[in-house]
């Protein structure tokens, strides 16, 4: 093991008390820190302040290459260039981070990017652009991630039609869990719980469906 190269990350709450704690290996001890990164950038609390501000700098340098080609490529280009520089980086881990307060700095930057490829104006709204563009706003991509979250592992969650023998109209739904810690409740296992069960019943049934005809 490199030491050098080695440390270990607590995670806690805000309102954690300091606890002394020690990491040993081979009786050395192993160093702390606030945050590490790991196909991400992650840190202690988990709000993800860090990791968005280095989400915003790659965005901020293809906002600048785009910038560049908007007048030499045709907009169907630019869009591919959109999907490969800025929306794979905003669409990753976005489950996580995408409730994030300064998740806004993002959306901005988005919004930006778009208003600059389109040639629209400033204080021109960019929903229209977006939707010509057939690109999602962040919000809406988060929401769509947790959507498919869900669908993809519903070996994961538990429906509530195996919880209770009637056949009620939520029967379609995913079971939510009692927690008691916050940040569990507010993260990626209950929002995206919560957004599938906002899904109109005819979708849910047939998510349901392609789950079972996967076991056949």
């Amino acid at each position: 093991m490199n030491f050098n190269k080695t440390h270990y990350l607590e995670f806690r709450t805000k309102n954690y008390h300091q606890v002394n704690t020690t990491v040993k290996y081979e009786h050395k001890d192993i160093s702390s820190s606030a945050e590490t990164k790991f196909l991400g950038l992650i840190d202690e609390t988990l709000p993800w302040n860090q990791h968005i501000h280095q989400i915003a700098t790659k965005l901020c340098s293809a906002c600048y290459a785009l910038r560049n080609l908007k007048h030499i490529v045709p907009k169907s280009t630019l869009r591919k260039i959109y999907y490969a520089h800025i929306h794979s980086i905003l669409s990753y881990g976005i489950i996580f981070w995408g409730r994030s307060s300064n998740a806004n700095k993002l959306f901005i930057l988005q919004k930006k990017t778009v208003r600059m490829t389109t040639n629209s104006r400033v204080r021109e709204s960019c929903m229209k652009a977006l939707k010509n563009m057939q690109i999602m706003t962040l919000y809406y991509q988060y929401n769509f991630s947790l959507i498919l979250f869900t669908v993809r592992n519903k070996h994961l969650f538990t429906p509530n039609n195996e919880i209770q023998k009637y056949k009620t109209r939520n029967n379609t739904n995913i079971h939510l869990p009692t927690v008691n810690i916050t940040k569990f409740y507010k993260g990626p296992y209950i929002l995206s719980s919560k957004a599938f069960n906002h899904l109109p019943r005819h979708i849910k049934i047939l998510a349901n469906d392609m789950k079972s005809s996967k076991h056949l």
